[in-house]
């Protein structure tokens, strides 16, 4: 617990969404009402959703030819591939796109409620929805990445998150987009739940940790030497499993 706690109170972009998250929790104290818990929970499982589809449709897309483009990617995704181990590569280097994230669907949020609320109550139940219920999501996210990547003593739920998450990077690389505990069933209704049989016919020992990319492929070389990494892919993983 204490080492991923230490991992996670540096993470840039929870440093940046935390005075946020703070101010929506003060909008709550001042505006208690029936709708709070409604808005709560629709901004965590809309988090959720979120979660999903920019692991899957995002971070998962095919690789651009342009190495400027590639670079962000592998310094958003890739990178974390072919280095797992590395709390470097938990998150990506834009620590402040959560937050324009965040302020871009409370705007959109606001227009849609506007009309049937007014602008102030729109606002307030849009911010506290995102800014408190979303942030929360993304932060056990972060809490059940983090746990599933450290080699660190876990109980079950660790244990579990960790065997779930690792499938996706060691077996198939196709599934399990999702992370957070409890939430399986996203995987399960958009059908890209972990299959053994399938996994096993996909598995290619080659090209797993580069997410089926040849690893000496030039973008993947270049993208290495761009962000000073000399070492192996899956050099440390080998080490760590061998601890």
């Amino acid at each position: 617990m204490k080492e991923t706690l230490s991992v996670l109170i540096r993470m840039g972009s929870l440093h940046r969404l935390f005075p946020f998250w703070l101010l929506g929790v003060f909008l709550i104290s001042q505006n208690l009402s029936w709708w709070i818990p409604v808005a709560l929970i629709y901004g965590y499982i809309a988090q959720l959703f979120v979660e999903y589809g920019m692991h899957r449709f995002l971070m998962h897309r095919e690789p651009p030819k342009d190495q400027g483009t590639f670079n962000e990617l592998y310094r958003t995704h890739i990178g974390h591939h072919e280095y797992p181990t590395d709390p470097e590569f938990f998150t990506g280097d834009d620590h402040w796109y959560p937050v324009r994230f965040g302020l871009l669907s409370v705007a959109i949020h606001t227009a849609i409620l506007w009309p049937f609320l007014g602008l102030v109550p729109a606002l307030t139940l849009a911010y506290i929805g995102l800014f408190v219920g979303s942030v929360s999501a993304f932060a056990f996210y972060e809490y059940c990445h983090t746990i599933a990547h450290l080699n660190v003593p876990k109980g079950r739920l660790g244990q579990y998150i960790t065997r779930k998450h690792l499938a996706h990077h060691f077996q198939d690389h196709h599934a399990t987009f999702q992370v957070s505990f409890g939430f399986d069933w996203i995987d399960r209704l958009f059908g890209t739940a972990h299959d053994k049989a399938t996994a096993k016919e996909r598995f290619d020992r080659k090209t797993m940790l580069s997410m089926g990319m040849d690893p000496e492929d030039l973008r993947l070389v270049t993208a290495r030497k761009a962000f000073g990494i000399t070492e192996t892919p899956g050099a440390k993983t080998a080490r760590a499993k061998e601890a």
